[in-house]
């Protein structure tokens, strides 16, 4: 991870972490970037938005430096990140930009860069970036006379995305009672355009943006709110989305959970028995729940563990062929229809295994047992030296011996902070949290704890 962008993208407080300026930059470096690669033809980019009061700042701010830097833009208005990275690479435009910081409060805002092929950014890119940023690169040339670029209204390519997401349902929504927890985001603007199309009965929440309300106790992060809907409104299930819509979680009829693990194994499985799962392997993270490789092994499914974040998901993917892939936390990416986490989509292909096995999300999910898991942030002096200091590690290594095959334990090295987090999963609760106390207790005697 770079200075600015993380695993996905640049993201901040508006205007105290990510500015205006950091904005017009970026749009600067990317007009110019891709304008000199093929200079004898016009560089043409797209931009999508969610739903922060935010988010106009910072598209005319990108818009501007773009246009000066000799690039054309089209403006898909509020959309999801999916929907931006389905028109770049369909419409043949150099990159795609979309303004969102997911699933952060409505104050913070971000910028994710996507390919031509409409992948997340090349790390070599976004490093060339962030020297420009900091002014290692020098000052890039501004266009003349008629290479300045101009705004386009794209909201047709956002049309063609529906579009798109109904082309893949394999059989009519009708009779079914289906509930969306928008999140007052990037949603709002497409899924219930979608559902209704199919034939269901679509009853939806959150679904009205006022550019502050964006993720506010609503959505993925607050799947409390759709449970209660789902039992409220008698529907057959729930689907909820996180504000730029690119991950689901979803809730069954008797209004339980069922996470990105479970939408794993439900998806997993029906595509290995239609005979479409690639060399019968799933791509995880090394945050999977233990429940979810038990139920992969009795079911004859192999699986990868990547690091935590969709972008390492997708590159495994890239690298094997693997066609399905995602996190606990609901990206998941069906590589045959998609190259980023996309929540509406994997919604309808949950809907899709659900219709064609006539069969509840409550007895499809009852076949994996997800196993508690406590886990403890703690904060340290160095991480590095918290996790790899010997004596630490023969205690982890004791507690992987006691569960065996009944729980796992995973230390973990924060991303963006002094933490080191302790997670313990097994078959209940207290063995959990003593197994994570203990370790801690080790680490805090060896004097890595703050």
């Amino acid at each position: 991870m770079g200075k600015y962008f993380g695993t996905d993208g640049f993201r901040g407080e508006a205007n105290v972490d990510l500015t205006v300026e950091h904005a017009y930059k970026v749009g600067r470096f990317l007009g110019w970037y891709y304008g000199q690669k093929k200079p004898e033809e016009r560089c043409q980019i797209v931009i999508g938005k969610d739903t922060r009061r935010s988010s106009y700042m910072f598209e005319y701010s990108l818009v501007a430096g773009l246009t000066a830097s000799g690039a054309d833009v089209f403006l898909l208005h509020v959309t999801t990140t999916p929907s931006v990275s389905y028109v770049v690479r369909t419409e043949g435009f150099n990159c795609g930009i979309m303004i969102s910081a997911s699933h952060n409060p409505y104050y913070d805002n971000g910028i994710k860069v996507i390919n031509e092929r409409g992948e997340k950014l090349e790390e070599s890119v976004i490093e060339e970036i962030e020297k420009y940023l900091d002014g290692v690169i020098p000052e890039i040339p501004l266009a003349q006379k008629d290479r300045i670029g101009r705004t386009v209204d794209f909201a047709a390519g956002r049309n063609r995305y529906i579009g798109y997401l109904i082309s893949i349902a394999t059989r009519s929504f009708k009779n079914k009672k289906v509930a969306l927890d928008c999140a007052n985001g990037s949603a709002s603007a497409i899924a219930k355009n979608v559902f209704d199309a199919l034939g269901a009965e679509t009853h939806v929440m959150n679904n009205s943006p006022n550019g502050l309300n964006i993720n506010t106790d609503c959505g993925s992060t607050h799947i409390e709110h759709l449970q209660k809907f789902v039992l409220q409104e008698g529907c057959d299930v729930g689907f909820a989305y996180d504000g730029d819509a690119d991950r689901c979680i979803a809730v069954d009829e008797n209004g339980n959970v069922v996470d990105g693990d479970s939408i794993l194994y439900i998806c997993g499985k029906y595509m290995k028995e239609q005979g479409t799962l690639y060399k019968n392997t799933v791509v995880t993270t090394i945050m999977s729940n233990f429940g979810l490789y038990k139920a992969f092994d009795r079911e004859g499914i192999s699986y990868e563990k990547t690091a935590v974040g969709d972008k390492y998901v997708y590159e495994n993917m890239a690298n094997t062929g693997n066609c399905l892939g995602g996190e606990q936390s609901g990206h998941i990416i069906f590589s045959k229809h998609a190259t980023t986490g996309d929540g509406i989509l994997t919604s309808l292909k949950v809907m899709e295994v659900m219709l064609e096995k006539k069969e509840s999300l409550a007895k499809l999910a009852s076949e994996v047992e997800i196993y508690p898991q406590v886990l403890k942030n703690v904060r340290v002096k160095d991480k590095k030296a918290a996790q790899d200091d010997a004596v630490v590690q023969a205690e982890v290594a004791k507690v992987a011996e006691s569960l065996g095959g009944e729980g796992r334990i995973l230390l973990r090295q924060s991303g963006t902070e002094p933490v080191v987090r302790v997670m313990v999963e097994a078959p209940d609760l207290d063995t959990c949290g003593n197994y994570v106390d203990q370790v801690i207790e080790v680490m805090k005697a060896q004097g890595h704890c703050l």
